[in-house]
């Protein structure tokens, strides 16, 4: 009883939730920053039937997509870091969650995407292209583009996926860890209140976690060879718009307030169906 009242004690306190929203703030904002980099030449390549961008544009272009991308993850184990001291060492929350280390670890965050994005943007400009310089897709995504060049020796396709790729697992596992520490916390609970506002304080980012780390798996990690154009495009539709879009109201269901207007809209639906 003692380990859930100060659960509860530290979930209360406006103070202690500084953190989640800092965090939550800076997500927001790289969803909106990798969307903004996609959504407007995909919209204008569907009105127009296709769009013509020069180099200079598609590697900036590429640059930000994987720099907020590579954010993306390293905030989503940073906010599961954030939910593990909260639910595991709730007295040492605000020593080890202080305002000095979340924006270290947010600065970390945006230092390591854009440390991704030179491995990328640096192996594209390595590139030759020759002949029709178009692509199947939507925005200047870096598979297609590597299929697009006259040649590339392996370095150019395995140092992205090394990179991706080893961010992904490192993340992943900082996750997973923080996870299995909170399930053991949860199973040790005797209230049952208490597991129910645990797991719905994880229930968001978790939902938030399988759903982009699933399509960037396939996108980044996946063998090329192992999927096709069409499912390259249709996946990266998911994660640089649907998903975004999925986030905030991912993270607004737990708000109750929201829950019951949800509920009132669906009543109304199914009155007037």
């Amino acid at each position: 009883m003692g380990n859930i009242s100060i659960i509860m004690l530290i979930r209360s306190s406006p103070q202690l939730h500084i953190p989640m929203y800092l965090f939550l703030c800076h997500l927001a904002f790289v969803d909106i920053g990798y969307s903004s980099s996609v959504t407007p030449v995909m919209l204008t390549g569907f009105l127009k039937k296709g769009t013509s961008i020069s180099v200079a544009g598609c590697t900036t272009q590429l640059g930000s997509v994987v720099t907020f991308g590579t954010a993306e993850c390293f905030l989503l184990a940073v906010m599961a870091y954030d939910r593990y001291v909260a639910i595991c060492s709730p007295l040492y929350y605000p020593t080890h969650m202080s305002h000095r280390i979340c924006i270290l670890l947010v600065g970390m965050s945006y230092l390591g995407g854009c440390v991704n994005a030179w491995t990328f943007t640096g192996c594209l400009l390595s590139l030759s292209f020759c002949g029709p310089n178009k692509i199947n897709h939507f925005f200047c995504d870096y598979s297609p583009l590597l299929k697009l060049s006259c040649f590339h020796d392996f370095t150019s396709e395995i140092i992205p996926a090394i990179s991706s790729g080893s961010i992904i697992v490192v993340t992943v596992v900082i996750i997973v860890l923080s996870y299995v520490y909170i399930l053991f916390s949860i199973l040790k609970m005797c209230s049952t209140e208490g597991r129910q506002k645990a797991f719905s304080t994880c229930s968001s980012h978790l939902t938030a976690v399988i759903l982009f780390y699933g399509t960037i798996t396939f996108i980044y990690v996946m063998p090329k060879s192992s999927y096709s154009t069409e499912q390259n495009k249709v996946v990266s539709v998911f994660y640089t718009v649907v998903i975004p879009m999925l986030n905030p109201l991912i993270y607004s269901l737990r708000n109750k307030e929201v829950k019951e207007a949800m509920r009132k809209l669906m009543a109304r639906i199914y009155w007037w169906s």
